[in-house]
């Protein structure tokens, strides 16, 4: 098969160990920097170029794109779409999982365990709003926040304020804001999970270092192998269908009323979790595309 993996980052461990896994299973791979990639729109004739050339011939792509460029990114993973090659995460799914609300809206729908959430715009009510959630402290987030950016721990109804506030002055566009419920037992740990083809096939445990309430190992988190219950991975597993992610990475932590998921990462880092528990995870995707790219029905199935 002819494979793209589209990413900025051709020296990224993830990006390095697709490439290599594709190579040892005979398939021919190219790393294209999607941000040097432009589409040419015309009627029944979607194209991608980049570098001066036709990119053509692709059986599947690999998207690995990242946050800042989901809007660009994203565009260029539909024109492939549009062309009839297989995608390992839709266009569709990728913006959804950006967008925190929307994840947990989805999720929330297909009945998945979330912390309890408020989406709102006004500090009016915010008294209010966290009483609903049970008291302080409570966890704000920035609707778009990743690797652990935009998230604060607000331990007083004053210090809550002055973080909404803080938040709305950064963008003039109006910020989108979630107030999440802080679960104690679970603070500072958490359990990040790689799911392929619907399966989980590797987990670690991330534990914060220096009190800081964040788990994420972008922040300094340490990372150790875990075993999941069958009520977690039945939790992971659920979590992902319901963003339509067949290959992604899913956070979730343990409260005392079950697993309780945070996110759902379309373009997950293998690193951390393929040095901590010893699973070739760049092969199980391979493998995920070998089995599914020939078998893609040849229509455009792009959500707007």
């Amino acid at each position: 098969m002819k494979i793209a993996i589209l990413s900025n980052g051709p020296g990224n461990y993830s990006t390095k160990r697709l490439k290599e896994e594709a190579l040892k299973r005979g398939h021919e791979v190219d790393i294209v920097r999607y941000k040097n990639c432009s589409a040419v729109i015309e009627k029944n004739s979607p194209i991608v170029k980049y570098r001066g050339s036709t990119l053509e011939g692709y059986d599947a792509v690999v998207p690995r794109i990242a946050s800042n460029m989901t809007r660009y990114g994203t565009a260029i993973v539909r024109q492939f779409e549009m062309q009839g090659v297989y995608s390992t995460a839709s266009s569709l799914a990728i913006v959804r999982s950006r967008d925190k609300l929307r994840s947990i809206q989805l999720m929330a729908r297909a009945g998945v365990g979330i912390p309890k959430t408020v989406f709102t715009r006004s500090i009016n009510d915010i008294e209010e709003q966290i009483d609903d959630m049970g008291g302080y402290p409570v966890i704000i987030k920035l609707a778009r926040g990743t690797h652990g950016n935009g998230v604060v721990l607000a331990e007083t109804k004053k210090a809550a304020k002055s973080v909404m506030q803080a938040f709305y002055v950064m963008d003039d566009d109006g910020t989108n804001i979630l107030l999440q419920e802080f679960v104690k037992e679970s603070a500072g740990q958490d359990i990040r999970s790689l799911v392929v083809g619907g399966k989980v096939v590797a987990s670690i445990k991330r534990q914060s270092l220096d009190d800081d309430f964040r788990s994420n190992t972008h922040q300094g988190g340490a990372g150790s192998p875990v075993k999941l219950t069958d009520e977690e991975r039945r939790a992971v597993q659920k979590a992902a269908k319901a963003m339509n992610l067949s290959i992604c990475g899913v956070d979730m932590m343990r409260s005392v009323r079950g697993p309780l998921i945070l996110e759902v990462n379309s373009s997950a880092s293998l690193k951390t979790p393929e040095l901590i528990t010893g699973r070739n995870v760049a092969e199980k995707i391979i493998e995920h595309v070998e089995r599914n790219a020939k078998k893609q029905p040849r229509k455009d199935k792009v959500g707007a």
